[in-house]
């Protein structure tokens, strides 16, 4: 069982920037495939980006693309988003998930799930 603890979220104004992280208690989270996803209010939860188990290789969603950044430290169990340019479209709850599967490409099949944490971004 992977636990997963998002945190960084906040508060900032558009055009500002806000990196999350995501703390994982796999002792094997190099071999997980990590993604971030978000959900805003009434809306479904989508699919934002994701990263290989090596963080050789990445995918976006074309919202976020050129502005937000996903990267991984596999010695401390953390992957991170950093987020740019932000709009207040951007405004949702970020989950963090992870699943076995090395198809970094693919958004679904993601098992595992953190609490989310809120990022707001006024106008």
């Amino acid at each position: 069982q992977v636990q997963l603890v998002e945190s960084g979220g906040g508060l900032v104004q558009a055009g500002g920037s806000l990196r999350l992280s995501c703390a994982a208690s796999e002792r094997t989270f190099s071999s997980y495939t990590m993604a971030w996803f978000r959900q805003a209010p009434g809306k479904e939860r989508e699919f934002v980006a994701a990263i290989n188990w090596s963080g050789g290789s990445t995918y976006y969603a074309d919202s976020v693309k050129d502005r937000f950044t996903i990267s991984r430290d596999n010695a401390k169990n953390t992957v991170y988003m950093q987020m740019n340019s932000l709009k207040p479209e951007d405004t949702a709850l970020y989950y963090c998930a992870a699943k076995r599967s090395p198809n970094w490409n693919v958004p679904s099949g993601y098992v595992y799930w953190g609490q989310g944490t809120q990022v707001t971004v006024s106008s």
